[in-house]
């Protein structure tokens, strides 16, 4: 199993969904302590009790990340707890629909605030963290197969997180010298339950996971348990010469399916 042990990471969007996997995967390979935010107090409570009686001690911070003052309050909540940063996972975004169209002002700038402003200011304070304490340090940006094209109704969204392949690239290469990691895995179409939630809104029949994963060529969709797996490995020390990597996590190309 790949270990995390000694490392204290921050899993934003931890609280549902590919964020709360990548929190309970992260107890599993043995991590110090685990910070995980979002804005469902209720929902991020139980998730932090229920990791901490995993035997890995687990804080929950309030947070709305489209406040640049919050994404400092989750980093600075961290260090108070656990005394430093050693991972940093970006995967708290919105998939809020608009196109070339439609999208408003108010839609493209809520969109760019959750999906790219805040996991630059997440890192910028994360990062600070790690260069004080001298460990080093890893950021994945949770980035999406959008970023190379993205649906019609995906406009705002693809572009936020088409930036935030390149600010990764840009900050692998700023952070180097204090041996901190940034890479960024761009997530195919994956169920989860906000995905559940978008499809039946959008008017797409109950069975739609089932019909999905069918027209796939290894056979189904992205679990989120996929996905976390991959965000283990970027964590943890066997990574430790890769650095500024975009990973496209996704096979759905191959038949020319965007989710």
């Amino acid at each position: 199993m790949r270990t995390l042990e000694g490392l204290i990471v921050v899993v934003t969007g931890g609280t549902q969904g590919l964020g709360e996997e990548i929190a309970r995967r992260a107890a599993q390979h043995h991590a110090a302590g685990i910070v995980i935010c979002g804005r469902g107090q209720e929902n991020g409570t139980r998730v932090a009790a229920e990791i901490g009686e995993s035997g890995c001690p687990t804080l929950y911070v309030p947070a709305d990340l489209s406040s640049v003052d919050d994404c400092r309050a989750v980093i600075r909540a961290a260090d108070e707890r656990f005394g430093r940063v050693d991972g940093l996972v970006n995967c708290a975004a919105t998939t809020d629909r608009g196109s070339v169209y439609d999208t408003t002002p108010e839609l493209w700038d809520r969109i760019m605030a959750i999906n790219l402003r805040a996991p630059f200011f997440l890192m910028q304070e994360a990062a600070q963290v790690m260069r004080r304490e001298g460990r080093g340090g890893t950021v994945v940006n949770i980035g999406s197969i959008n970023a190379r094209g993205g649906q019609p109704n995906l406009t705002p969204y693809s572009t936020a997180k088409g930036a935030l392949s390149t600010l990764t690239l840009n900050a692998a290469n700023v952070l180097a010298p204090d041996h901190i990691r940034v890479n960024c895995i761009n997530v195919g179409w994956m169920i989860t339950p906000n995905e559940d939630t978008v499809q039946r809104k959008e008017g797409n029949p109950a069975n739609w996971l089932e019909l999905a994963d069918a027209r796939m060529p290894m056979g189904r969709i992205l679990r989120p348990d996929d996905v976390a797996g991959l965000v283990m490995w970027f964590l943890s020390p066997e990574s430790a010469m890769m650095s500024g990597g975009i990973i496209d996590f996704d096979h759905s190309k191959i038949v020319g399916t965007y989710g």
